[in-house]
Formats: C-alpha cells, sequence, structure tokens
C-alpha cells in the first residue's frame, strides 16, 4: 500500500456502539504492536497566530522582542537538558543532541538572522515573521534528496514553534514528562523529538503522526523507547477523537481505529506471537552465529547516532559495521573540529569495549554543505559531488575527520570505509593522505595503532561491482551498499512515488553485481561485507551467505533474527539452490525459490 495512502472505512462494526472500523497506512519506524486508547495532541495550535502591520518605528523594538524570545527559549531548553542528563537512557541522550542542535539554531543562526530581516522588509510582528521563515526553510529542507536530511524539517518546525511560544503566543509541545491515561497512543499530526524523548514507556505505549519520515529525529528516539510507531498517516487527525480504541502496527505502517472483535482478536495474537519471539530471540544474544555445518558470520551493526551503541550491544552484534558520520555535520552552521569528531568516536569506541567499529567518511555533497565550504550544488545531486569525490574535493576536511579517525583508533579496532568509490586513484589518494596524517600525528607523538586502520570501499555504484577486482587489489575490505546500488543500477529514486515501485533488490541485475563484488573479494582474500536494508531481511540471508558472503550489518533490531535464520541453515545445502536463484531473470520467480527454502510462514 503506498506511504500515507488512507484506505476506505471498512463495513463492519466494531461493537454496540456501531463505530466503524477505519484504517489508516503511514510508515513503520518501530517493531511491534500496541493496542491501547487515542490521546491527541495536535501541535498546529502552536501556529495559530495573527499577522499585523507594525510601523517603521517600531521595526528595531520588534527585532529586539524576538532576540529576547530567542533568548527565553534557549534557557526553557537548558532546563529540558537537566532533564534529559537525568534521564540516564539513550532517549535521554538522544534528546540531549537535539537540544544542543536546537539551541545553536536559536543563537544567531540562519533562522533568526532571516525572521529578523523579514520583519523589517515586510513590516510585520515576530510571530508573523517566525512563520514566513520556518516556512521557506521546511520547504527548502523537504526538496532535499536526501531523506535523512529532508527529515531535519520537523527540528526547523520545533524551534520556531518555541520561538513563537516564547514570543507569547501558542503552545509548544510537551515541557516535562506528564501523565497520560493507562496505555496511552499519541495519535499527533507532528511530535516533536524533544517530545518524543519525554514520553514515559510505562504509560505511552505507542505513537502515530500524520508527518515525518522514517529518517527523522523522532523515529530515531521512538525505536530507543521501543515504542511501536508509525509516521506519514495522511489524514489520520481527522479520523481519531480521544477515547477511541486504537492499534498501531509498527511492523506493516497501519493505524486501525475502532477495530472490530474480529481484529482485536488478531492483533492481540500478533502481540502475543511478536512479544514470545522477541523473548525467544533474547536468549541467542551470546549465541554464535554459526550455520548447521560450521561456517561463522559475523553479524555487526549500523549506527546513525552514538546513542544507538546501546542497542547495539543489547543485540549481540560483534560490532559496528557501519558508523555514519554524518550527523556531526548536520544541522549547524559550521564544521565540526578535529578534537570534536574525536571525542563522538572516542566515546564510541570505548563504549564498544573491543568489538569493531567501521566509519564510514562523510557521505553528503555540495547540495548539503557547499555554503560552509564555498561550493554551489551540480545540477543533480545524487550523480554529482558527493561523498568522497566531495572530500576529496575539500582537502581540509577530509583530512580533519581522517586524522581523528586515526587518533580514536588508538582506544580500540577501527576501520575506515569510504563511500562512492567509483575509481582506484580515489582509494589510493586517500591511502596516501592517511600515511601523512599518520607522519605528522606520530611527530607529535600522537600514539597510533601499528598497523593503521584498514582502509575499505562501499560498493554502490555499478561501476565500481563491475570493476570490483581492480577495485580489491587495492582496498582492504569491501561493504556492499545495496540500497544506492539498487537506485543506480536501476535509475529509480525510491523515494519518488511514481518508480518506488520498480525499486526492488532482487532484480537479476543487482544480484548479479552482488554476485561478482562478493567473488572479486574472496579471490583478492578482502573480507566483504553487506550493509544495506537486505542484510537485515532473514528471508534473504540464505542467498547472500550463498554468495559467499559471511558478513552482514544491519539494524540493532533485526540481528536476532537473522541469527537465528543462519543457526537453521546448512549452508553447503543451499549452494546449488543459490546457483538456481541467479540464473533467473524474474524477480518474482527469485522471491518464490528463496521462499521454498524455507517458507516465511515457518520462522514466525
Amino acid at each position: 500500500m503506498p506511504k500515507g495512502h488512507s484506505k476506505t472505512p471498512r463495513e463492519r462494526r466494531s461493537d454496540e456502539s456501531a463505530a466503524v472500523e477505519r484504517v489508516f497506512a503511514g510508515s513503520p519506524v518501530g517493531a511491534g504492536v500496541a493496542i491501547g486508547t487515542a490521546f491527541r495532541q495536535d501541535s498546529r495550535a502552536a501556529f495559530n497566530v495573527r499577522e499585523f502591520a507594525i510601523p517603521p518605528t517600531k521595526v528595531r523594538s520588534e527585532q529586539h522582542r524576538l532576540l529576547e524570545a530567542a533568548a527565553k527559549a534557549t534557557a526553557r531548553l537548558e532546563t529540558l537538558q537537566t532533564e534529559a542528563k537525568q534521564m540516564g537512557n539513550a532517549a535521554g541522550e538522544e534528546l540531549g543532541y537535539l537540544i544542543e542542535a536546537y539551541q545553536q539554531m536559536l543563537s544567531g543562526s540562519r533562522l533568526i538572522r532571516g525572521v529578523q530581516r523579514r520583519i523589517a522588509a515586510d513590516n510585520i510582528n515576530a510571530e508573523a515573521a517566525v512563520l514566513k521563515e520556518i516556512g521557506l526553510m521546511s520547504e527548502a529542507f523537504a526538496s532535499m534528496d536526501d531523506p535523512y536530511l529532508a527529515a531535519r524539517v520537523q527540528d526547523v518546525r520545533e524551534v520556531g514553534r518555541r520561538l513563537v511560544e516564547a514570543l507569547g503566543t501558542g503552545a509548544s509541545g510537551l515541557k516535562a514528562r506528564k501523565s497520560y491515561p493507562k496505555n496511552a497512543i499519541i495519535i499527533a499530526d507532528e511530535l516533536s523529538p524533544a517530545d518524543t524523548a519525554l514520553l514515559d514507556p510505562d504509560q505511552v505505549i505507542g505513537l502515530a503522526t500524520m508527518l515525518g519520515g522514517v529518517e527523522s529525529h523522532t523515529a530515531i528516539v521512538a525505536r530507543s523507547l521501543g515504542i511501536p510507531a508509525v509516521v506519514a498517516a495522511a489524514d489520520m487527525m481527522d479520523g481519531i477523537a480521544n477515547g477511541d480504541t486504537v492499534i498501531v502496527d509498527g511492523q506493516s505502517g497501519q493505524v486501525i481505529v475502532s477495530p472490530t472483535a474480529e481484529t482485536l482478536k488478531l492483533y492481540r495474537q500478533h502481540r502475543a506471537t511478536f512479544l514470545k519471539t522477541q523473548q525467544s530471540l533474547k536468549k541467542l544474544k551470546t549465541v554464535p552465529a554459526v550455520t548447521l555445518d560450521g561456517f561463522a558470520i559475523k553479524l555487526q551493526a549500523n549506527v546513525e547516532l552514538p546513542s544507538e551503541v546501546e542497542s547495539v550491544l543489547a543485540s549481540g552484534a560483534e560490532g559496528i559495521g557501519l558508523f555514519r558520520s554524518e550527523f556531526m555535520f548536520m544541522n549547524r552552521p559550521d564544521l565540526p573540529g578535529e578534537e570534536e569528531q574525536f571525542k563522538a568516536l572516542a566515546g564510541v569506541v570505548k563504549s564498544m569495549a573491543g568489538r569493531p567499529v567501521t566509519v564510514r567518511t562523510l557521505d553528503v555533497g555540495a547540495d548539503k554543505l557547499g555554503n560552509l565550504v564555498g561550493l554551489k550544488p551540480g545540477p543533480n545531486p545524487a550523480l554529482g559531488l558527493r561523498a568522497i569525490r566531495f572530500s576529496l574535493s575539500r582537502r581540509k576536511l577530509l583530512m580533519t575527520q581522517l586524522s581523528a579517525i586515526l587518533r580514536a583508533s588508538a582506544l580500540g579496532p577501527i576501520r575506515i570505509l569510504l563511500p562512492m568509490v567509483s575509481i582506484v586513484e580515489e582509494v589510493r589518494e586517500v591511502r596516501r593522505i592517511i600515511a601523512r596524517i599518520a607522519a605528522r600525528l606520530l611527530a607529535k607523538k600522537v600514539r597510533l595503532p601499528n598497523p593503521l586502520p584498514p582502509l575499505g570501499i562501499m560498493i554502490e555504484i555499478p561501476g565500481a561491482a563491475l570493476s570490483a577486482d581492480a577495485l580489491a587489489a587495492e582496498a582492504d575490505f569491501f561493504a556492499i551498499g545495496t540500497n544506492d546500488l539498487t537506485q543506480y543500477t536501476l535509475a529509480i529514486d525510491r523515494t519518488d512515488e511514481q518508480v518506488a515501485y520498480l525499486y526492488n533488490p532482487l532484480h537479476p541485475a543487482v544480484l548479479r553485481l552482488i554476485q561478482f563484488s562478493a567473488e572479486a573479494a574472496s579471490a583478492a582474500g578482502i573480507p566483504v561485507s553487506v550493509c544495506g536494508e537486505i542484510a537485515g531481511d532473514d528471508r534473504l540471508t540464505p542467498l547472500l551467505l550463498g554468495f559467499g558472503i559471511t558478513e552482514l550489518s544491519m539494524a540493532p533490531a533485526s540481528v536476532p533474527k537473522v541469527k537465528k535464520r543462519i543457526l537453521e541453515l546448512n549452508l553447503a545445502a543451499i549452494t546449488g539452490r543459490v546457483r538456481q536463484i541467479t540464473a533467473e531473470s524474474d524477480p518474482g520467480r527469485i522471491r518464490t525459490l528463496l521462499d521454498e527454502i524455507a517458507p516465511p510462514e515457518s520462522r514466525a
């Protein structure tokens, strides 16, 4: 079902009150099922302000009122920061990062300067100027190709909401943990990450929003709290009232209102099965991921933020197979320095306590950071100056990041991963830069490991996959990024609803590129992992292992179920079946053959 599409209400009565069961479809961001009572929270009230003209003589005083409001909002955030530290969990840590970003946006940022200019240019009150400015900024963020950055629109709106409140009008969300009915499910048009982090899982068992994305901070916080959640459920607010019985299916992305007795029974069974499965999977935490015929598979986790390390350790992952470094560069008016990056990486490495951490260098481009480094975005950011191309075009930025990574590698095992590599010379040049940085650090008596961290590359464009044999001679390891590899191979933007149905990692072309890359790595004697979405799909595990891939990196929550799948497999027995699968040209037939290895229903 398309994301955000509202289904026609079923013509079934839920009970004697004759309420009609209604289903809204959105994007799933938190696994599990929640069945509870709707508690509405409409943040749109915060923007219910009046615009009025002010005389030119009052412009300066109105601008001063804005600055006072920014200071007041910052002070309130400091109070919230104290509460975040007292929470002592991953959600509290994530809230701390968000508050720091909000504070930066309130201190002489583009937003504040833009509002001040608009007050003077349009001769309007500060509240109206705030709304106009965040509207423009929200449009700019939402139009970005990168899902992570497009999701930052929520942060812009949240800061605007806090400014409006501080100016004396509107209401800006939750101020602290508050009481909710037992088994409450929050129903909101939009829920800020700060508000999400302050939810008490003992009271709030699920949430659903009309806006937001799977890459948003709110989604990340919901996952860290273990709350089933759905975002982007369009028109949902008009169909749910306080007190309605609601089901939030965090696995399928459905929000069901006033369910029938039959639906309730079905979802209670789903919930019981899910909880039972989760309990049984926890027992596998310390069990090695070894096939029935003795082949050991290394399971690692993908990490977006340092706050996720706790969930990595809880999942039983053997390390971090992909640590995205972009969080250090986002939501700020400047670039992070070497010391700041070192401290962030050092904290992660220490927390992993000897488990390996693979750090990917910056994977954004001129369309995201161009204003900070003096570059103009190209006409097609997805095919332009981004990832390692961007970093090599701005050597100081790359050298600062590599220096921080090398310093952190003295504290525990680290691997360096280069994104979007397309030619051998990119690998060679980065290796030369690392050698120069290491020599400089050693001359300053900075402790470094010997040998230096392995240097690997992402295989995520067809050109890299097809020249994997040449790249394997230069790289120390491969990490196959199947998300981008699929998009570039099939010329499909999976965020474009008009063509998203064509996005299929089981397309024969994609599978052959994965297989060729794995075979090239094997021939060169270097490790190869898969770190895209398919690594966490246990139905595809036999296929990846059949390609000779012995390392998989995925969301922490997926590690236990993939491990269970590995424990059930006899690798030698499925080799012939995998050959048959790769000879197929029909993706539907490929999926059928995969299911025949072990049907999904047998792995509840």
